[in-house]
This record gives C-alpha cells, structure tokens and sequence, in this order.
C-alpha cells in the first residue's frame, strides 16, 4: 500500500528526552540531527519503481471540452442515418435528459462521412481524416459510460474519477503513485487556452498532498505565473535565499515530522527555483525545425493554439514529466463552447475539430518518430458524447440540428504505451444512445490507465477520514488492460 504518512520520530524523542541521567538528551540530539538530514533527503516526487511491469512511462491526455459527438467522429451508426429524422423508437426511451424529451424530438444522423482507414480498416469520420493517418495506432473504445450528465460532473468523472468536486484528479494519482521523473518541472502539467466549467478541482490534488496537484502552463507569456526571479537578484543570491529558508525549514520540520503540508512547501519551493531555469527554455519552440513546426500547425493561425500545446507536450515527456492535459475548447474561461454542440453540431465540430485534427496526428506522428510513442500513452476524450436525437424542435429555442449530453454511451481512443492499434472495444446500441457490449465504466477505464503505467488500482490508496481512497473507489476492472495490449 502507498502512503505518505510514515510513523513518526516524536514519541522516541519524548522518551529519550525524559529519561535518566543527561542520555536522553544527547541521544535526542542525535536522532533529531539524523531526522533533520533524513527529511532534507527525501523526495516525495522522486520517481518510483512501479509494482507491476509498465507499458508507459508518461501520459498525454487530450481533453476535448464540452463534450465531443462520438456519432459524429469515432463510431458510424447507419441505422440512425436509416431512419434521420424519424421519432426515436420506444424502445430507447428510457433515459432522463436535461434540455430534451425524447418523445418529442426526432433522431438525428451525420452529414459526416465515415471512412475505413489503415490495414485495420478502423472507420473515422472526415472530420479527422490526419488522425486517420494513424488508424493502426489507435484502440478505439466505442462503450465508455458513467453518470455525470452536467459538464461539471461529467468531466469531474472523467478526471476525478467521482461526480462531486474534491477527490484527487487522475494525473495527482499518477505522480503520487510514480513520482516524476523531471528534477526541473512539474510531475504533472496541464495547458488550457482558458478555464474549464468544472475548475482547478478536475487537475486538483483532492485530499492528497498539494505537491501532487497539476501546475497550469500558460503557451503564451510567462509559462507559470510568477516564475521570473526579481530583477534586483541574480541566481546566486535566489540560491542562498533559498538555501538559508530550507536550513530553518528543515529544523522546524525536524520537530514535526508528521507535517506533510510543510513537506510539500519545502518540495514546491526547491522546484519553483529550478524552474526558473529549466521552465522557460521548455516552453521555448523557436529552436524546433520549420519542419516539425508545420508537422504541428503552427504555420497556420486555425491550428497554431492547441499545436503548440501538443508540441510542448512532446517536450515535456522529453523532459520526463509524468502526465500531461492538454484542453480543446475551454477558451474564454469555459464560457465558448467548446464541444457542446447543443446548437449547429455540424458546424461546432467542423470548427473544433479543424483546430486539433491536424496537432493531434503530428503529436502522434513525432512520438513515433522520436521513438517515444512505445513509452507514452495518448488518451483522447472529453466530457460524454452526445445524443442521437436533436437537442430542439417545435420552434424552440434549442437547435434541430444540435444534440445533447450522452454519458451513458461514447468513445474514447487510445495510442502508445503499449497500446495494440487498429482495433474497437465494445460499442454502443444500434442508434448510439447507450454502451452495450464490453461496457467500459471511467473506473474501468481509470484502472486501465493505471495498470498501463505499472500501478495497482487498488491497492493504490490513500488514508482520509478513516478510510482508505483509491481513484476507482470501490470498482474499477483492468481487464481492459489485456485486450488493448493484445497483438
């Protein structure tokens, strides 16, 4: 079991300090000297040697937010293109949802065209036709699933692994479960072009150690707020600063080796003087060739944005960072819509996805390249999918060619850490409502994930409240594990 909380040195100084004779006290001296220098040594962020064999070293997630149609992307339906426009059969019409009755609206098939792509033939729409490119690297899970019908909740489920606001997020899992790599940047990195619905709490440490929460790199400006060092001291006086700081820390530690908070000050401020350094020259891509700037779409002002995101990413798996998020469509601090597409589906996901398709290929294709895919996991996904009926009609304010929420059915695909491609897992009914075979909850997909890096989902826990957390909470499978790295 993986835990912070240690027993602690105080109650062998309090007897040694109460007994006869002066030894006590010498004797404290000693281990209170010896705790001192065993608390400077340790390093909560240290990588650690997973249990299991690992697939993956580090993770690239890419967010889409709002919540991307998988009817429209990653999982064809013809019998919902059959019957367009038609009222959604009776046999569907068991599900709640927020804005739409189904018993009013009717279904709502594709304009998109799906074609088979690779050796594999896997089918993808138009909209992603460089992902395409890479069809025999990607596993496509058509039967995702979970509760969370609000973007709050559904993207709670998919980065926290709970519907409500407070538990520790994915990549704080990972870091606490593996450590970084990196000396000199965060273990865990997340890059937005603004804020996302849910807030800080999806990339949050939740009740594990604030070290262990996601640090926001910013792709324009300063990468981290505050990095620059004051212009009134050079490096070599920020060094002695931060040397006598730690020297008083360590003693106030010394006496309170249970105070994990103070721990994770002390970590923070040794990393924050790192990167001072080392931050800036990672976010800097004026020395990538012309020719892996293109790859990326930085020569084009459509998909400049979210390609420089996915080529920093790259550059910080070079680095060694564990686990990095990058989000599409949370700009404006989550009020643009993103991937909601209540209104106009057709031309939201036009629009979004000319931004990422052709990032996301070069991401994959300079991974591969750079003989780092192998060792990197690529997740993508979003909030839910969304619904195979409007989101509208009879005049309404809603949009007839829009759709819904769908949590009970969507897709998620993964590539790299040992991840087979060229082939679908489950899939969702007949018209895409609900996941129907090999149904893939997030607790599954969580457990998944983990396994692939080398952890056990459940013995990967944390004490809070009298109890032992783990991110799958009670559930979680990670059989999924088995048949995404099958040949």
């Amino acid at each position: 079991m993986l835990t912070t909380h240690e027993t602690t040195a105080r109650s062998r100084r309090e007897f040694l300090e109460c007994s006869a004779l002066g030894f006590g006290g010498l004797a404290a001296s000693c281990i209170l000297a010896r705790d001192g220098r065993a608390a400077a040594a340790r390093n909560p962020l240290a990588a650690k040697d997973p249990p299991l064999a690992p697939r993956a070293r580090s993770v690239i997630f890419l967010f889409m937010h709002g919540g991307p149609s998988h009817l429209d992307t990653f999982d064809p339906k013809p019998l919902l293109q059959k019957h367009d426009g038609q009222p959604v059969p009776e046999s569907f019409r068991n599900r709640d949802f927020q804005f739409t009755s189904m018993d009013r609206v009717p279904l709502l098939g594709t304009p998109r065209t799906f074609t088979r792509h690779g050796q594999s033939g896997l089918e993808i729409s138009d909209l992603f036709t460089n992902v395409a490119r890479h069809a025999d690297d990607l596993a496509v899970i058509r039967s995702c699933h979970h509760n969370g019908f609000t973007h709050i909740t559904g993207q709670n489920w998919m980065n926290t692994g709970w519907a409500q606001i407070g538990r520790p997020s994915l990549g704080s899992w990972v870091v606490y479960g593996l450590g970084s790599e990196s000396e000199n940047l965060p273990a865990y990195v997340v890059m937005l072009d603004g804020g996302i619905k849910s807030g800080s709490p999806a990339y949050g440490s939740g009740f594990l150690p604030a070290m262990y929460q996601g640090t926001v790199l910013r792709s324009e400006g300063p990468p981290i707020l505050n990095i620059q060092r004051p212009g009134s001291r050079d490096r070599e006086g920020q060094r002695l600063l931060m040397d006598k700081l730690g020297w008083f820390n360590r003693r106030h530690l010394a006496k309170r080796s249970e105070d994990t908070d103070l721990e994770a000050r002390m970590t923070a401020y040794e990393l924050a003087f790192r990167m001072q350094t080392s931050a800036p020259e990672a976010v800097d891509v004026s020395g990538e060739s012309a020719s892996t700037q293109a790859l990326y779409g930085l020569d084009d002002a459509v998909t400049r944005p979210f390609g420089k995101q996915c080529l920093l990413a790259r550059r910080m798996v070079e680095r060694g960072v564990r686990f990095i998020q990058l989000y599409s469509g949370c700009g404006n601090n989550g009020a643009s819509p993103g991937w909601d597409g209540h209104n106009q589906i057709d031309y939201n996901h036009e629009t979004m996805a000319s931004q990422v398709d052709v990032p996301i290929a070069g991401l994959l294709e300079d991974l591969k390249t750079r003989g780092l895919l192998d060792e990197t996991l690529v997740i993508w996904g979003g909030d839910f999918g969304r619904t195979p009926f409007t989101d509208g009609g009879e005049g309404g304010a809603r949009n007839n060619a829009g759709r819904d929420h769908n949590p009970y059915g969507f897709t998620v695909w993964m590539a790299g850490g040992g991840v087979k491609g060229g082939k679908v897992i489950g899939s969702t009914d007949e018209i895409g409502l609900n996941a129907q075979d090999n149904k893939v909850h997030v607790h599954d997909l969580h457990a998944t994930i983990l396994t692939l890096l080398g952890l056990e989902h459940e013995t990967l826990t944390y004490p809070f409240q009298g109890r032992e957390f783990r991110l799958t909470d009670v559930g979680g499978h990670n059989n999924l594990a088995e048949t995404l790295t099958a040949g």
